[in-house]
């Protein structure tokens, strides 16, 4: 029998996990890490576990392919997808309505308070980025969210009004979780996050009139789509919920994917909430893409605004292609953070203000902020345009036209570091380094608001200059002498020798890991196995 034609809800049937839990239980641990719950989300691992370890085999075939030359272009075999003007999303769900300002933080109940109060239409959850993936933080934050969604959190917004839509962006495919293993292997991280939630959310998200939101990160093509997609129609299945509850939003955080919007869109349009953009992750996915050619060498952050041609190519084939499927747009988060200098905050207001303002200008539907005191800076930007309309929809942008060399047309900024340049790229990677081995997912640096996304550039750049030669070894390790020996002075309990461990072993080596992440969560965040379930 298929996992969609069982006869019952899952949670009406006797529960027989075959999902072991390898950490020791914590505070309230054991309403999360039910016996029905891990049933379920090794349910999801049956069915979807080869599937997507077939997928990450194929991106690192594909990854061998463009570094041999193979020419990334729109798919021919899609053609026929884009070229159809018929097909079309499903139309907003309740609570995405109305989309102007989303706020990402991590699921902790502090920041989850700030974020439902804010007056931002949208919370973005964010186990990817934003989470330092301790099993304490993993369950914390299925807590957290259980709270938010059963009333035990007061989110009600000082001014009055509705607090903000929950929208749960789960961690990667590329992840896993290892302190769950099914079948000796571990879960994957993604399947963990999402049905975990699911499972315990969705009936009371359903009852309150909205559903279970979620934002994919780093998907790199329509496959890994179609992945979640069918995922969505086994979980709703397995729970009796109707098709089509479920909604997702993905942001578009790899160049791959930029060639495939209209695909993705196309194969998640039962639960589709739109596209958005995410840079970080962006400029991260050029460089591992094409990081061997000296075209595409980039330069300090500074000189990669939001308007360079290739974001900007980007940006506005986003918001075509949602406009012309009835999805949303939603434009990139803002990590800035307002000081305490009158000055300094002015500054970050008015930056802030001109980023939001040029993607409404551009047709978003809405954009992002890490920070509360943003929200009204966005808010204001996109009412201007909106004005009381809760989206623009309608407004098709039919006069863009973009190809592929707009979409790589990356060598009008290329260009070496600065000295400045590269010290910044150290002190971030070995600050944040620090941070996430102690368990903490975001952290505040030079006015920003750092995440995994921030660090995971940082050590790409600097692999980059290195094998370019634009930058050598000696250097490097001079400048982790000194950021290492500042972060010491600044922090004394800080794991600074972790820290910079990590840097030399994902940045300085020949053998560096794709991503920071599993090295890092393998050797510092995985519990000793005490116990099963």
């Amino acid at each position: 029998m298929s996992l969609t034609a069982l006869p019952h809800p899952v949670h009406d049937t006797a529960p027989d996990s075959r999902v072991a839990v390898l950490a020791s239980p914590g505070e309230r641990h054991d309403e999360i890490v039910t016996p029905a719950a891990l049933d379920f989300v090794g349910r999801l691992a049956a069915e979807f576990g080869e599937r997507r370890r077939d997928l990450l085999k194929e991106r690192r075939r594909q990854a061998m392919r463009l570094a041999g030359g193979s020419p990334l272009d729109f798919p021919m075999v899609t053609s026929a997808v884009r070229a159809d003007p018929g097909w079309r999303v499903a139309p907003p769900a309740p609570g995405l309505v109305d989309r102007r300002v989303e706020i990402t933080a991590p699921p902790r109940r502090p920041e989850a308070v700030e974020a439902l109060r804010s007056g931002a239409q949208v919370w973005i959850a964010d186990f990817s980025d934003a989470t330092s993936p301790t099993w304490e933080n993993v369950i914390g934050g299925q807590l957290t969210l259980r709270d938010v969604v059963e009333g035990r959190v007061d989110a009600a917004p000082a001014g009055g009004g509705r607090p903000a839509t929950v929208v749960v962006r789960p961690r990667g495919w590329h992840l896993d979780e290892e302190h769950l293993a099914y079948e000796d292997r571990p879960v994957p991280a993604a399947l963990v996050d999402f049905g975990l939630y699911f499972f315990h959310c969705a009936q009371p998200l359903i009852d309150a009139g909205y559903g279970p939101y979620f934002s994919l990160p780093k998907l790199e093509n329509r496959y890994e789509a179609r992945l979640w997609n069918d995922v969505f129609d086994t979980a709703q299945g397995l729970l009796g919920i109707p098709r089509g509850t479920v909604r997702a939003c993905v942001p578009i955080e790899t160049v791959t994917a930029a060639f495939e919007m209209e695909e993705i869109l196309h194969e998640l349009r039962t639960h589709s909430s739109g596209l958005g953009i995410g840079h970080e992750e962006y400029l991260t996915s050029l460089i591992r893409t094409f990081g061997h050619r000296s075209d595409f060498l980039l330069p300090d952050r500074a000189r990669i605004p939001a308007t360079a041609s290739f974001l900007h190519a980007r940006a506005e084939l986003v918001v075509r292609v949602c406009h012309r499927r009835g999805a949303h747009a939603v434009g990139a988060v803002s990590a800035r953070v307002p000081e305490a200098d009158r000055a300094a905050r002015a500054a970050t207001v008015a930056a802030v203000r001109l980023e939001k303002e040029r993607e409404a200008e551009n047709g978003f539907d809405g954009s992002r902020v890490t920070h509360p005191a943003l929200v009204p800076v966005c808010r204001a930007a996109f009412d201007e345009v909106l004005g009381a309309r809760p989206h623009q929809l309608d407004r098709s942008r039919d006069d863009i036209e973009v190809t592929a060399a707009h979409l790589l047309s990356v060598r009008r900024i290329a260009g070496p570091p600065t000295p400045q340049g590269v010290r910044a790229e150290v002190a971030v990677a070995l600050r944040y380094f620090a941070a996430w081995q102690a368990g903490h997912g975001t952290v505040t640096m030079a006015g920003r608001t750092a995440d995994a996304a921030t660090a995971e550039l940082a050590r790409t750049r600097i692999r980059q200059w290195l094998r370019h030669r634009v930058l050598d070894r000696e250097t490097v390790l001079a400048l982790v002498d000194e950021e290492a020996a500042k972060l010491a002075a600044d922090s004394p309990t800080a794991p600074v020798t972790e820290a910079r461990a990590l840097l030399e072993r994902t940045a300085l080596t020949s053998e560096s890991p794709l991503c920071f992440t599993p090295d890092a969560y393998t050797r510092h965040l995985v519990s000793v196995p005490v116990t099963s379930g």
